[in-house]
């Protein structure tokens, strides 16, 4: 795993900082879970590397972006988790692209996040829409930033 910006606890504090003040925001209007899986990312770091604080600063972005967009408590966490010890190891030793693992993340990520909102919320015809919006911002805010 390469070092990138996530592994600098400032750009990691500032950055959730961000991350929930635009969720706060953008709950009004229309992206529910903007930067997720960035997030995600930082999660998967932080538990890779062992940074404990940093990690108790990204599970608690986690519960505001839960608390804004209306899902249960915790569920991003223990997604992320879940994610982190199963999914993880299997992607690694089926596929070897290291510039692009972190990309395939989000994507497992949002994946998981469409089948826990369908599961507590139900599925709106917007959804898809917002999920796939969200995707691309992750990604590209992903690719240019970190």
């Amino acid at each position: 795993m390469t070092r990138n910006n996530l592994d600098n606890p400032i750009f990691l504090f500032t950055f959730l900082l961000v991350a929930i003040t635009i969720n706060t925001i953008s709950s009004i209007h229309f992206l529910l879970i903007m930067l997720a899986g960035v997030t995600f990312v930082a999660f998967y770091t932080c538990l890779k590397r062992k940074y404990l604080y940093s990690l108790l600063f990204v599970v608690l972005t986690f519960f505001f972006i839960e608390i804004n967009s209306g899902l249960k408590p915790f569920s991003l966490t223990l997604l992320s988790l879940f994610i982190y010890i199963f999914i993880i190891p299997k992607t690694h030793r089926i596929m070897s692209f290291s510039s692009l693992n972190e990309y395939i993340y989000i994507l497992i990520f949002y994946l998981g996040v469409f089948f826990i909102w369908v599961m507590t919320i139900g599925m709106s015809d917007s959804f898809i829409a917002i999920i796939f919006v969200n995707i691309i911002i992750d990604l590209l805010f992903f690719g240019v930033f970190i």
